[in-house]
């Protein structure tokens, strides 16, 4: 399954350096390991999409020390873009 998700911009570029490899969300879409996130760069103070993306894959996760209904995902991105 694919999940379409906001990410701010300090934290999509870190996702596309490689140097954040993981994601805190809501468990209110049933994210499972295998699943794809298109994380769609949102920037709050303009209140709209850049149109750079990233599809990254859930490799693994756990609820473990998180607020209830939240997981934490170790993601690996497969493929990002930026602004044509």
């Amino acid at each position: 399954m694919r999940h379409n998700l906001k990410a701010w911009p300090e934290y999509f570029q870190a996702v596309v350096d490689g140097k954040k490899t993981f994601e805190i969300r809501k468990n209110d879409r049933g994210f499972q390991v295998g699943d794809e996130l298109l994380l769609q760069e949102y920037d709050p103070k303009e209140e709209a999409y850049t149109g750079r993306q990233a599809i990254a894959v859930v490799r693994y996760m756990t609820d473990f020390g998180q607020q209830d209904g939240y997981v934490v995902m170790a993601i690996e991105v497969k493929a990002w873009q930026g602004v044509a």
